[in-house]
């Protein structure tokens, strides 16, 4: 009798263990999250395609939405950020897959003067729309700016 308890007690704890086994394996996987998640503002191309120089702020307002941001001098720049990102696990932080930023100028008369798609593409900034990536060396160092300031000229 004593060991038909016993053999009960261990089925028992066999069975219990087996449960909370379970349970932490289904919680681990779905702390699993595989799908890319998008943030901002979603860049339509038929929408984008739509926009022209010369459009006026209020059809671009009406076509694409309100921005995510707009420039603080003269209200004349609207950017549409978007990012997209993966997150594997829930308690990683996510990490940015492809990164779009629509700029919108306008001119005094608040009508369309230039468009530029910015993205990230192996981590330089790029220009979708004209296919230019911005070059440096053009920029003086404070070290060039003083020796031109005392008049020794640009190393």
């Amino acid at each position: 009798m004593a060991s038909r308890k016993t053999s009960e007690r261990s089925f028992a704890a066999a069975w219990s263990m087996r449960l909370v086994l379970g349970a932490a394996l289904g919680l681990g996987l779905s702390a699993c999250n595989t799908e890319a998640q998008n943030r901002g503002y979603v860049l339509d191309e038929n929408l984008l395609s739509q926009l022209k120089v010369g459009t006026d702020a209020q059809k671009v307002l009406s076509t694409m939405g309100t921005p995510s941001t707009v420039s603080t001098v003269g209200n004349q720049t609207w950017y549409y950020i978007s990012q997209k990102t993966s997150q594997p696990l829930q308690f990683m932080n996510p990490t940015v897959i492809d990164q779009r930023v629509l700029v919108v100028n306008f001119n005094k008369g608040m009508k369309v003067e230039k468009i530029a798609s910015y993205g990230m593409q192996d981590g330089v900034v790029f220009d979708f729309i004209s296919r230019t990536t911005p070059t440096g060396g053009n920029e003086l160092s404070v070290v060039r700016q003083l020796l031109r300031a005392t008049g020794q000229g640009v190393i």
